[in-house]
């Protein structure tokens, strides 16, 4: 507890000074600037630009990581042979894979004169497209590959409240002569209710911090236009040495992450019980 709050507190004081790499070495050249930080952030395009960024992502990533983990793991529940075993491992492989080697792969996999899904769509007569050369298209490049990255951990959690479910549900459902769509939609999906709520509040923290994918894979390019709030606090903090100016856009996303978070919280429904 003492080694995340005195960080948090440093952070928060440090936000409101204007420390540099001048003020690391002799604190004396430390000043109190009070919030002309944080004024001098929501005047900034670029941070602006970075939060309708990190927006985008979440927006659009969140709901499209839960879909596509929820389906994965009702099709893997259902699947009874062994193959399907194989087939949760090799799902999951991403999630623990290095970055680094992620991105590496999937570069090559966008490079616009090579890359090979710029070669399947040529085979149905359709043109080169520059997955990470125009801003709004190289975003939904970068979420399609951390939807990729992303599914496994998810999918597992919701394999593990579909197993979970007490068969007696299914047979009572099966008996009142419901079908299978009738019984994902009043049985299954409902009794998911927390393990969904926790995805997607885990979920939507982590997309809120997108980092990783716009730091390795575009730096925030094209024209910022992959740039997050997460990349662009490492830039102010790390490349710029503008610490003090970092730490306020930090708890910017930090107070975001908590009012989204208490918002969810608010709107969640009470879990349902049969």
């Amino acid at each position: 507890m003492m080694f995340s709050l005195i960080p948090i507190v440093v952070a928060f004081f440090i936000s409101f000074t204007d420390i540099n790499l001048r003020g690391l070495a002799d604190w004396s050249q430390i000043s109190f600037i009070g919030l002309e930080n944080y004024i001098k952030l929501f005047n900034d395009s670029v941070f602006i630009t970075s939060i309708f960024n990190t927006l985008f992502y979440v927006v659009i990533g969140v709901p499209l990581v839960i879909i596509c983990s929820l389906s994965v793991a009702l099709i893997l529940n259902y699947g009874k042979d062994k193959i399907f075993h194989f087939f949760r491992a090799v799902y999951y492989m991403p999630s623990i894979t290095n970055i680094v080697a992620v991105a590496v792969i999937w570069g090559f996999l966008y490079n616009t004169h090579y890359g090979l899904f710029n070669y399947f769509l040529s085979l149905v007569e359709i043109g080169r497209v520059p997955w990470l050369e125009q801003p709004t298209l190289a975003k939904i490049s970068l979420i399609l590959l951390a939807v990729w990255k992303g599914l496994g951990i998810n999918m597992i959690i919701f394999l593990a409240a579909l197993q979970g479910i007490p068969k007696e549900y299914y047979e009572a459902a099966k008996v009142d002569g419901a079908n299978r769509l009738q019984t994902l939609w009043h049985v299954t999906i409902p009794l998911l209710g927390f393990a969904t709520f926790f995805v997607t509040v885990t979920t939507l923290i982590g997309w809120l911090q997108f980092f990783e994918e716009p730091y390795v894979m575009t730096n925030g390019g094209p024209l910022d236009g992959t740039l997050s709030m997460a990349l662009f606090i490492y830039r102010s903090g790390f490349q710029l040495s503008e610490f003090g100016y970092a730490a306020a856009g930090s708890f910017v996303l930090f107070f975001m992450i908590i009012i989204v978070t208490l918002i969810q919280f608010k709107f969640r429904k009470a879990d349902v019980e049969y």
